[in-house]
Parts: C-alpha cells; structure tokens; sequence
C-alpha cells in the first residue's frame, strides 16, 4: 500500500492532506525520513507521524447527519462556532466528507476513512449530490428550469448540466455532480430565483430520510459500500 493511502486508512487526514504531510518530512518509516507519498509500505513497518506511531486498520466509521443551519462544516473553527463534528461520536479523528453552507441543512457524512472521502468528493468521480431548494421571485418557470437542466454560466464557467425537478411554485430538486463553492446558490441567482432555503437530501445513493436535524446514524456496511462503488463508477 502506498504510504499516503496508509496514512488515510489510519485515520491521519485525507488522502491529499496526507501527502502534503510526507513531503513536509513529518513521516518515518522503520526510523527513516520517507518524504515519496508513493512509497510502498506494508503491517510490518514501523510508521509515525511527528515522531508518534501510526496503526493502520483502523475500524471504519462513516455517520450520517442532518447538518442543522448556524453549524460549520469543518473539524474545527477558529470562530469557535459549533462544527458537525461535536454533533457525533468522538472516539478518534473524523473529518466531514465535503462541506455545506453554514446556513445550508441536510445530509453531510463524517468518517475516518480518507479514501472514502476523497472517493465521494473528488470532481473526477462526479458522485451526485442532491438538494431541495426554496427559492424567492416569480413563480418557478419552465424556462428557468431548462437553463438549469442546460447548464448556466458562472464567473468560473459553465455548469455541467443538472437534474432539476419542480416540486412546487417556489421549491425544486437539482441534483448536480460538481462541487463548487455555494454553486446551487449561485446557479439559482443566475435564473432570478435567488435561495431562501437550502438543503442536501441525497448524497449518490444515500438519501437523507427522516433522520431529524441534528441527529446522527451510523451507516451500515451495505450502505458504506453503496457509496464507495457509487464514487467507482465510470463518470
């Protein structure tokens, strides 16, 4: 296995993070410094990070949340606002899978498994996300409903087309596979109808349900599989 991958499975950051970890010179391996993320490593080496030692193998963890709104997504924050993470279980490190709004509810995953993360969040695995969306102006259009479905420009270019569903005359569904900065938000102001209320119900297989806002499950093994074979497929 290759070391930063290790590193992700153990629960150190994700798998991204981690390489930056090796080439700042924090890992050793059997003693010595390795700074190649890619360096293959196996059970018997002797691993630590900033001179603690590292155990790979950890149990999975992958928790489910209905984020509610004034909650950041992150691990920690400088602001010292409540983060999802003080919403769950602390028993070792986790790190949200992705990050919604702080004004933003719904579905956000937790877990200590890097490669999972970086599998759901990547842009080159185009997982779905998908939300339900309140939104001001007129009544919603067809022709509002089109340009999204289309695609609609951005300051950072054109969006990828959308999966878009009326659900009432202010309230619709889009399901997208990027993941830019607030782009529902931005997309939505883009075709007059700016954002009232956000939330992700679906995150590629997994659906929000009736878990209630603020509250947590742990996911299933079938369900961590669903999504890891989710951010497998062929785009």
């Amino acid at each position: 296995m290759r070391l930063a991958k290790y590193l992700a499975t153990a629960g150190i950051a994700s798998r991204r993070a981690s390489e930056e970890v090796v080439r700042a010179g924090r890992v050793t391996v059997d003693g010595e410094t390795v700074t190649d993320p890619a360096r293959d490593v196996g059970s018997d080496d002797a691993i630590q990070v900033d001179g603690k030692p590292v155990a790979a193998g950890h149990e999975r963890v992958v928790y489910a949340l209905n984020k509610p709104a004034g909650v950041v997504s992150t691990a920690r924050d400088p602001q010292g606002r409540p983060t999802v993470v003080t919403l769950v279980p602390q028993t070792e490190r986790l790190y949200p899978v992705g990050r919604l709004d702080i004004d933003t509810t719904g579905l956000i995953l937790l877990t200590n498994q890097g490669d999972l993360a970086h599998l759901l969040t990547h842009p080159r695995f185009e997982v779905e996300k998908t939300y339900r969306v309140v939104v001001g102006g007129p009544a919603l259009e067809e022709r509002a409903l089109g340009a999204l479905r289309d695609g609609v420009e951005l300051e950072d270019g054109r969006t990828a087309p959308a999966r878009v569903r009326r659900v009432s005359a202010d309230t619709l569904e889009i399901t997208i596979h990027e993941g830019r900065k607030r782009q529902v938000k931005r997309m939505c102001d883009a075709v007059g109808h700016p954002v009232k209320r956000l939330e992700r119900i679906r995150l590629g297989p997994l659906e929000l349900g009736d878990l209630a806002r603020g509250r947590w499950r742990q996911l299933t093994d079938a369900e961590v599989e669903a999504l890891t074979a989710a951010g497998s497929r062929p785009p």
